[in-house]
């Protein structure tokens, strides 16, 4: 082989190695999505503060259902910021870099065994959640329907239940198909009696 030849193959894997380099690199271009999204759950942590405070100066004023009502919204808060955890975590460990947690003492659980497959099924399982917590405080208030004391109408209300069957088919779709492409389980040959 010439020099020339041996040139060309070395520039060739130095382009391919820097091409490569750029691409997995350009998984950085996530972190201002992930920097975003503690922002957007830092602006949730102030909503849920601003709730309860009103909730706490005017408890004397509400009736139970205003009650349970303001309630039910303090844990919408907090399970949509239980879902930007598990999307901020989750997707930063999955998709752009190690968090390098084991051992301390505040690892999440679940982060041990997250994959791409395994967060998007526990994504679909809080938006289920959420998806609940927003219908019954609609049915909660759908006694009012027709009134002007409520903002909802029967289209609304049946709309919102179409919507969250079709999160928890969804999200049923999404862990059967999870299941199919799992490799079979090898079964473990008998040990034979000797």
């Amino acid at each position: 082989m010439t020099s020339e030849a041996q040139d060309v193959r070395r520039d060739k894997s130095v382009q391919i190695g820097v091409f490569a380099r750029l691409i997995f690199g350009s998984r950085w271009l996530q972190l201002p999505l992930y920097v975003g999204l503690i922002v957007a759950q830092a602006i949730y942590v102030l909503l849920f503060l601003k709730e309860l405070w009103h909730l706490t100066v005017d408890w004397y004023d509400v009736n139970e259902q205003q009650i349970m009502l303001t309630v039910l919204g303090l844990i919408d808060v907090v399970m949509i910021s239980n879902l930007l955890v598990m999307v901020i975590v989750g997707g930063y460990e999955t998709f752009v870099s190690r968090l390098n947690l084991r051992g301390h003492p505040d690892e999440p659980e679940w982060l041990s065994h997250v994959n791409a497959s395994a967060l998007k099924i526990k994504l679909a399982m809080a938006i289920i959640g959420i998806s609940s917590i927003s219908l019954l405080r609609t049915f909660i208030e759908a006694g009012h329907l027709g009134s002007a004391r409520t903002g909802y109408t029967e289209t609304g209300v049946l709309w919102q239940v179409l919507i969250h069957i079709t999160f928890i088919l969804s999200a049923i779709g999404i862990a059967w198909v999870d299941r199919l492409s799992e490799p079979p389980h090898r079964k473990e040959p008998r040990e034979q009696a000797g």
